[in-house]
């Protein structure tokens, strides 16, 4: 293969990667943003899971998603520190494991999948905005 076919190749699936980034990191921050707004507004008395989290909490959690729903978006979008992604989602990551083990413990498998795939689509972000940023 000539370098010229290489690089035309490399060229193009960084493009596409570059492209599936931003729309996995938008849907997440999309996510989060709903998810930590829902915490920040609703009455307490709503959000009263199978588990139960002392309000505080959930309030943090809901203060916790939306600056880490910016921080999904902003720095590239500012092409200020975008460091900044890769430790935003890395938290995410965090959260989302803490979101697998409750829900898995609750016996609610079906919200736990779903933590799960959001979390490796955190870690997504996070392992590949930190070796590119």
């Amino acid at each position: 293969m000539s370098m010229l076919r290489l690089a035309v190749r490399h060229t193009t699936g960084g493009a596409i990667m570059k492209i599936l980034l931003w729309l996995v990191q938008i849907l997440l921050a999309g996510l989060f943003l709903f998810a930590g707004g829902v915490k920040l507004i609703l009455p307490l008395g709503q959000m009263q899971g199978p588990v139960a989290l002392p309000g505080w909490f959930l309030r943090f959690l809901g203060i916790v998603e939306i600056l880490g729903a910016l921080g999904l978006i902003l720095p590239g979008l500012l092409r200020i520190k975008p460091g900044l992604t890769s430790l935003a989602a890395s938290g995410l990551v965090v959260i989302m494991i803490g979101a697998v083990t409750i829900t898995l413990g609750a016996g609610m498998l079906g919200v736990a999948v779903f933590s799960f795939v959001v979390g490796i689509l955190c870690a997504f972000v996070a392992h590949y905005r930190s070796k590119h940023s």
